[in-house]
């Protein structure tokens, strides 16, 4: 009996049941949890704001009888732009192109049908921990955005300042106000922000920009 924690839940969106079917057993039977959806329509509102709330990866049919995996992306990448959860698609031969294209995009990766089942299973493996860590990153920056938000005004115009490496009497001069308030907001922001210095302060902030 496996105890080992699941990694992640595999959304399969794919218009042929069969197959649809097909690929969610194989998945379980490796650990992993898999839904299917007929549709790309009913995949989209299915999902919230706050999906995936753990790993996720999406395995997605290019090509499908109403909405087209290639537009179901492009409104996921709409909803959704730092992708939290990674789209591998699945492509007949005659949409190799397409699928290129979307990886180019931002999709993950594409197989071409017939598909080595190892190999997929071992790449949705792969898009499920990139999907950890682009949600641990997301939960990151949320965290340095909600500080960001604690701030005043006159905060935030001494942090910029901060970083850009003005000493207190500059600041002091450039905003107008005296050496102690500055030493005040000073402490302030490094006590917002969870930071000593401001050389802690400029690495926190780096990473809302990676």
């Amino acid at each position: 009996m496996n105890d080992s924690p699941n990694p992640g839940t595999v959304h399969v969106v794919e218009d042929d049941s069969v197959l649809a079917d097909a690929l969610c057993l194989l998945l379980m039977s490796r650990g992993l949890s898999a839904v299917s959806f007929p549709s790309g329509e009913a995949f989209l509102a299915a999902i919230d704001a706050d999906w995936p709330t753990g790993p996720a990866c999406v395995l997605m049919d290019v090509r499908m009888k109403e909405l087209s995996g290639l537009e179901a992306f492009d409104r996921l990448r709409a909803r959704k732009p730092t992708m939290p959860a990674p789209v591998i698609f699945l492509t007949g031969h005659g949409d190799i192109s397409m699928a290129v294209d979307a990886v180019k995009n931002g999709a993950f990766d594409f197989f071409e049908k017939p598909f080595n089942d190892n190999r997929l299973v071992d790449r949705v493996m792969q898009a499920l921990a990139e999907s950890h860590s682009r949600l641990e990153h997301d939960d990151s920056s949320g965290r340095i955005r909600g500080r960001l938000e604690r701030l005043t005004a006159r905060e935030r115009d001494v942090m910029d300042l901060i970083l850009k490496g003005r000493l207190n009497k500059v600041i002091a001069d450039e905003l107008g106000i005296s050496m102690r308030t500055v030493e005040v907001h000073r402490s302030n922001v490094f006590s917002k922000m969870g930071v000593r210095s401001a050389v802690e302060l400029s690495r926190l902030l780096e990473n809302l920009k990676d």
